[in-house]
């Protein structure tokens, strides 16, 4: 048996002290901690075996052709088949396992599908396991238990172990809303004020397919905080909107709950948010709505238990949280763009809020940043836009950026990590404008209503009140996606690449943004790194990807 006490650095691991953060003494040794450690997929255990890692160019096109083909043809995996594929090794398992005993660790939960093991232990254990110092600090706003440096793990496991979560709990990310301030004190029964729209209303305007509501589908919301009560949610849908109320489930995730916290300001306006908006717009899909810390094992778990949740099985998964792409570990962007990468194998589309904060995402450190999960090149990276609407139909647009008044701006822009994926290759994505950066991944790919000024009226803790933000376009798109999922019959899953492969080509798909900007970059015909192709024709939409045009009621 290996002894695992031969120790390697842990490749993209090493995490800094948050900036303005101060330590304030060792974490408790006592503290029960768990961790999630993620292992190589059998695909990248192959890769390793035949020395294929460093594909050639031939390769690497064959590769991408074949995503195209059967993202063309819609095929994706099975569960069963993924597992085959892209589950992780019984054997790799087996030596996570023998470490843990080692260090007397706890095995918590092993899941194949999900390529994860969750090892718990004191932090006393864990940090001995991992090399690592584990200390408390203190930041604007609250504490959290963090480490600097890199995870070590023993050699036995170098290129088996690809990540390890949950040592560091620092807040990973932050919700993308923002509420109408002049609106917030709305009462229920106040008359709609002038400008603002409900959620059928936006789909109106983007004259999303008729005759279409999402039955049968699936959507996942991912939340890392608040909660919702049910008797808001039917009173929004029976009271404002006159509907059904949809079917909501609460999930919880690594002890995470359905906890709305009372105050409609903090993360409860971005859990109703993300219900009232893809509830209205798709009535009659399920929404599976998950809830998790907000820490980067806490974000990561709740995706993975969304992609791997073969109950509610979703077909698209809604995330309106996310931080600037310097604020992650490479480990965790290498890892969550994975996940992504999952998720789109098994056919579901992940609609991402691309950042509030315009083209530097709220820092103040001279560059440009994109938002994160959003700038991975198997989301659907969703942008802002301010939208005006006369007699109830579509009217005129312009990039959202209301930063002025300080109520915020659509992000986007270049990825300094991410190159260009091939099916941005037409899309006329600007070089970087940080100092020596080449080309990446643009931000966003889509945009749609998210002007506070013009935003979503919503119904949070007992209160109506205006809401905007990218948070309202992921929830928007996913329940235009499970709309036309249901009128096909079967996944459009990832969407990402058919919007510049298929949908885009053809003309009239899109709202064509070309007024205004978010800081570095401005509007232009085609696509932008403000709002990507623009905001959707939703029958246009689905008539590329089908070629029939559903009839009008």
């Amino acid at each position: 048996m290996a002894n695992y006490r031969e120790r390697v650095p842990l490749k993209g691991s090493e995490r800094a002290v948050v900036p303005g953060a101060k330590a304030i003494g060792a974490a408790n040794p006592d503290q029960p901690l768990q961790v999630t450690v993620l292992l190589r997929s059998q695909a990248q255990a192959k890769d390793a075996k035949t020395g294929s890692k460093q594909a050639t160019t031939s390769e690497r096109a064959a590769v991408e052709s074949l995503q195209k083909q059967r993202s063309e043809a819609r095929q994706y995996l099975t569960r069963e088949k993924f597992l085959e594929e892209r589950g992780a090794l019984e054997e790799d398992v087996k030596k996570v396992e023998e470490f843990a005993h080692e260090y007397g660790l706890s095995l918590v939960d092993t899941n194949l599908a999900k390529g994860s093991v969750t090892l718990g232990g004191s932090v006393a254990t864990l940090s001995k396991a991992f090399d690592v110092e584990l200390v408390n600090y203190e930041q604007p706003g609250g504490s959290y238990r963090g480490r600097t440096g890199p995870v070590h793990i023993p050699t036995e496991l170098d290129g088996i172990v690809t990540a390890v979560l949950g040592l560091d709990n620092r807040p990973q990310a932050r919700p993308h809303f923002r509420t109408y301030k002049p609106a917030i004190t709305m009462h229920v029964s106040t008359r709609q004020a002038a400008g603002t729209l409900t959620p059928p209303q936006v789909a109106h305007a983007y004259d999303f397919p008729p005759n279409t509501d999402g039955a049968g589908q699936c959507i996942a919301i991912i939340e890392l905080g608040g909660g919702f009560k049910s008797k808001d949610v039917q009173h929004y849908f029976k009271n404002t909107l006159k509907m059904t109320p949809p079917k909501v489930i609460a999930i919880s995730v690594d002890g995470a709950n359905n906890s709305p916290t009372g105050d409609p300001n903090g993360p409860d306006g971005e859990v109703m948010l993300d219900i009232e908006v893809a509830g209205a717009v798709a009535p009659k899909s399920t929404l599976a709505v998950y809830f998790a810390p907000n820490t980067d094992q806490g974000f990561y778990d709740a995706i993975a238990a969304a992609v791997h949740d073969a109950r509610n099985n979703p077909s698209v998964i809604s995330i309106s949280w996310g931080g600037p792409e310097s604020s992650w570990t490479q480990q965790s962007l290498n890892e969550f763009n994975t996940l992504l990468e999952d998720a789109a194998t098994l056919g579901i589309t992940v609609c991402i809020a691309s950042g509030d904060n315009g083209s530097t995402d709220g820092l103040t450190d001279g560059l440009q940043h994109v938002d994160f999960p959003a700038s991975s090149p198997y989301a659907l990276a969703c942008g802002g836009t301010k939208l005006t609407t006369a007699s109830g139909n579509y009217a005129k647009e312009e990039v959202w950026n209301e930063s002025a008044i300080q109520e915020g701006s659509t992000g986007g822009g270049v990825s300094d990590f991410f190159p260009k994926p091939a099916y941005q290759a037409n899309a006329n994505i600007p070089v970087s404008v940080n100092p020596g950066n080449p080309v990446g991944r643009g931000v966003p790919d889509v945009a749609g209503d998210a002007d506070p000024v013009t935003g979503y009226v919503v119904y949070v803790d007992g209160q109506a009140s205006v809401i905007g933000g990218t948070s309202a376009v992921a929830p928007l798109w996913a329940g235009l996606t499970a709309r036309i999922n249901g009128s096909l019959g079967k996944r459009v899953g990832d969407l990402t690449s058919l919007v510049y492969t298929q949908i885009a080509t053809n003309a009239g798909t899109f709202h064509d943004i070309t007024s205004g900007g978010n800081g570095a970059y401005s509007a232009r015909p085609g696509w932008d790194a403000c709002t990507g192709w623009g905001t959707p024709v939703g029958t246009a939409i689905l008539a590329a990807l089908t070629g029939k045009v559903p009839a009008k009621p």
